[in-house]
């Protein structure tokens, strides 16, 4: 498919899942560090588990880097127990925090101020940070346009013909970066309106394609 039509068929999907949901307001987060801290939380498990997580870090007043490093590993393991296999993301988190005060001097700011490519590089060099967490990070943290990619995308690409199901994350984020402009907001909302319509509509086993916002763009 030419370039020109790739761009009008995403700009027309991102137009119609607009008007049927509405802004989304994501990421929800109060600071930059809040996000990353998220991003991380919310690999393999629901958001409403991210949340207690969260809670339980702002409770204890924990929610900066310096504060957070503070903790021993089995600590912030019991804190962020509700987001699932914490153990792990707890593991995960210390090598971001360690990351953060190796490469910027525990600055947020300083980290939010890297160039966006170099920034991603150094993040995905970060054991427990693959591609999707990475650009969460960059995207709803820093700043930075880069599109985020996760599995409703992959469904959704597929079911509309826009992608073959063998495209790794790469191929999937070139095709909307290339494609449409690298607008921050428009990003934020396309992804995030993704994801409303992965749940709710377009799910892995008995999608309801039957009044959904992108039927009209279904193969015929």
């Amino acid at each position: 498919m030419p370039k020109k039509d790739i761009t009008m068929r995403l700009l027309s999907i991102y137009n119609a899942l607009y008007r049927a949901y509405g802004p989304q307001h994501w990421w929800p987060g109060e600071t930059p560090f809040e996000v990353m801290v998220g991003a991380v939380l919310t690999q393999n498990t629901a958001w409403s588990n991210v949340e207690k997580a969260i809670a339980n870090l702002k409770k204890h007043r924990l929610l900066t880097p310096s504060r957070m490093s503070s903790l021993t590993l089995g600590r912030l393991a019991t804190l962020i127990r509700p987001s699932g296999y914490y153990n792990v993301k707890a593991k995960h988190l210390q090598n971001l925090l360690v990351f953060i005060q190796d490469h910027y001097r525990g600055s947020i700011k300083k980290l939010c101020a890297e160039d966006g490519a170099v920034l991603r590089q150094k993040l995905l060099n970060v054991s427990g940070i693959g591609e999707e967490t990475a650009d969460s990070i960059l995207l709803y943290a820093a700043g930075k346009p880069f599109f985020v990619v996760d599995a409703y995308t992959r469904r959704i690409l597929s079911r509309h013909g826009l992608i073959t199901q063998d495209a790794d994350y790469l191929q999937m984020q070139r095709l909307f970066m290339e494609a449409i402009p690298a607008d921050l907001l428009l990003y934020n909302e396309y992804h995030a309106l993704i994801v409303k319509l992965g749940k709710e509509l377009c799910r892995k086993s008995r999608p309801l394609c039957s009044g959904c916002p992108l039927e009209r763009f279904l193969p015929v």
